[in-house]
């Protein structure tokens, strides 16, 4: 029996046992709307979504294809769209395809302060709330979804048509949720453990099954891929870590996600110098990538800061900011040596932040992981702040250079140049880019790709794109052409905004609750009906 079917058998029970007060109340109708709206809580939803994370982590593990992947989205229709969208293009299935909250866009998009960049300078509550925004706007995808089929079935019911019932009963039944996981990030905690450990409450309390969290000092974080990082020795960041997981154990989500993101390997400064109880512990590892200077005691100035190395006195590099710097070079090293770590502490995935994507650099890093840990899963951010196409050109001429073959048609200063686009060059760099996923998760262990920001982006270039054709010679052919038409060309199912709002759901709900008195939308003259 059918869940539906179960549901309208007990309404039935509950119609029957509350007497003629409910005799208006339809079983079936009260059966539809429970159908409609699967998650009661923002924590059913984060349960569900971790079962499936949980699930993907395991397949990944026993097949580097199944890797997963993510779009970044600064609004609910944004990710409710694309959810739709994925439905559609790939059998009505979700499978390995998730949200990505990115506290870039959140600063930059969702700040009641304005535009900010990525530096913790957003409300803390502002991620918290586009998670339950974006699980708010995938629901009504659900409800929307599953109105449409029950009014197909009624349809078939009035028609007599038998065949028909039993195909959309089935859709029914087995209909897929647009709710998927969500990784959101949680940026550097916006203060102590203790700060960071309620609003990660606030944000698994908003259905949030997996959240990202960065070594960097919380007071003067900074954009991944912008200048002027500061890490923090392992014992503050680790205390961090623990706080997610006591808040995801307090709310009884117990396999909850922790994604540790490293970012020393783009960090040159620390604010601290960690403590070292013994030599080779973790703090005594931390500071010995310090860039250090041997001393005599009588070299020490006024208000230096030293301390005791192998039995000499050393004296750490600081700027006049008060921050310690790192040698150069260690980067890559102090990423490998956070990730050990990070898992040790209880991170279920990892997160390096690079300054380009090259997959042999990050498997080099992951390598040194797994030497460790073997099921150590990278989270890895395919960012806008690289260029891609350069990047790519880069490395297939230094393959062709590496292989002997002739590259003197090219300029390597310059490869971004139109006048490559065609090149056989060009081919063999789109290629890798392509194949950079597949690639990338079979050799370097990475189960996620995710993209931060391609909405802020899209939403950019399709607007430039608009305004430049409506607001010139185009006029209104340049909507008509370029956004209704292919709207309607392609499917699209915003092309009936109406529809899409919640009129139809909002119909069915006055036909419930008012019967033929209702006064619906949906009439001979509501123009949606245009685009049938």
């Amino acid at each position: 029996m059918s869940q539906i079917t179960q549901d309208i058998e007990m309404i039935e029970v509950a119609k029957s046992a509350a007497g003629a007060p409910w005799d208006a109340i339809n079983p079936e109708s009260a059966a539809r709307m429970r159908a409609q709206n699967k998650f009661k809580t923002g924590l059913d939803i984060a349960q569900y979504t971790a079962d499936i994370m949980r699930a993907d982590m395991a397949a990944y593990d026993e097949d580097s294809s199944q890797y997963t992947q993510s779009l970044g989205c600064w609004h609910g229709f944004i990710g409710q769209q694309k959810l739709i969208s994925i439905k559609k293009h790939f059998d009505g299935k979700t499978d390995r395809r998730y949200l990505y909250l990115s506290g870039w866009m959140v600063a930059a998009l969702r700040s009641d302060f304005g535009p900010l960049p990525d530096q913790s300078m957003h409300e803390k509550t502002s991620v918290a709330g586009l998670v339950e925004e974006l699980y708010t706007f995938l629901r009504q995808a659900d409800a929307r979804e599953l109105g449409g089929l029950f009014r197909q079935l009624d349809a078939a019911r009035e028609a007599g048509d038998v065949n028909q019932q039993d195909l959309i009963q089935d859709k029914i039944d087995n209909h897929v949720t647009h709710v998927v996981p969500i990784i959101a990030d949680i940026d550097a905690g916006f203060g102590n453990a203790e700060a960071t450990y309620l609003m990660a409450k606030q944000m698994i309390e908003a259905g949030a099954c997996c959240l990202q969290i960065e070594n960097q000092v919380a007071d003067e974080k900074q954009c991944g891929h912008q200048d002027g990082k500061v890490t923090v020795p392992h014992a503050d960041f680790h205390a961090k870590l623990r706080a997610l997981r006591y808040a995801f154990l307090e709310l009884g989500i117990d396999n909850g996600i922790i994604v540790a993101r490293t970012d020393s390997q783009g960090a040159g400064l620390t604010k601290e110098i960690a403590v070292v109880k013994e030599p080779g512990d973790q703090g005594d590892i931390y500071n010995s990538y310090l860039d250090v200077e041997e001393i005599d005691v009588a070299d020490m100035a006024e208000g230096d800061v030293c301390f005791n190395r192998d039995g000499k006195l050393v004296r750490p590099k600081r700027l006049p900011s008060g921050l310690y710097q790192f040698r150069e070079g260690t980067g890559e090293d102090r990423c490998v040596f956070d990730c050990i770590e990070a898992i040790n502490a209880g991170a279920d995935l990892l997160w390096i932040e690079t300054e380009k994507p090259h997959i042999g650099q990050i498997k080099e890093m992951m390598d040194g992981v797994r030497e460790v840990h073997p099921n150590a899963k990278l989270v890895y951010n395919n960012s806008p702040s690289f260029n891609w196409t350069l990047n790519f050109r880069q490395q297939a001429y230094d393959a062709m250079v590496a292989a002997g073959k002739d590259v003197s048609a090219y300029d390597r200063a310059n490869l971004m140049s139109a006048e490559y686009d065609e090149t056989e060059l060009s081919a063999s760099a789109d290629e890798k880019i392509r194949t950079f996923q597949a690639d990338a998760s079979r050799e370097a262990g990475i189960f996620h790709h995710l993209i931060t920001l391609p909405t802020y982006h899209t939403a950019a270039l399709s607007t430039d794109n608009l305004a430049k054709e409506y607001f010139g010679d185009q006029g209104m052919l340049g909507y008509v052409a370029n956004v209704q038409r292919k709207e309607i060309r392609q499917g699209i199912a915003c092309v009936k905004h109406q529809n899409m709002s919640g009129s139809d759901m909002g119909d069915d709900h006055k036909e419930y609750f008012a019967g033929e008195n209702a006064l619906k939308a949906a009439g001979e003259a509501n123009t949606s009906n245009q685009f049938d």
